[in-house]
């Protein structure tokens, strides 16, 4: 099953995105899911002030500038992952590098 991994910057101190990709706990991390065939595509995202968000209503485009939600938390970037369960993307989510400072939300793939 499809799961997506939005990794979730909570806690913006520390450490930096820059540091977590150039950890070597990511590098391991990102070589095992490699090897087990897990990670489909993943990436860093711009911060949330170069968001937007667009509505159409009655017709008529909207955009505003920013994320939709007003949180804490701003989505920092994403793993698509394929695993067997629920389980086991949840395993691959607790060894994330990330995990340990930000939350990793997980959402399966709606298969439809």
């Amino acid at each position: 099953m499809k799961y997506l991994m939005l990794i979730c910057d909570d806690n913006p101190d520390e450490p930096s995105p820059d540091d977590i990709v150039a950890s070597p706990d990511f590098v391991v991390w990102q070589a095992d899911m490699a090897r087990r065939g897990i990670v489909h595509d993943g990436q860093r995202l711009r911060p949330a002030r170069y968001a937007r968000t667009v509505r159409v209503r009655d017709g008529r485009v909207i955009v505003t500038d920013g994320p939709f939600a007003e949180t804490k938390e701003q989505i920092g970037g994403f793993e698509l992952v394929e695993c067997a369960d629920l389980d086991e993307a949840i395993e691959c989510a607790a060894g994330h590098p990330a995990a340990p400072w930000w939350s990793v939300e997980i959402r399966p793939y709606l298969d439809v």
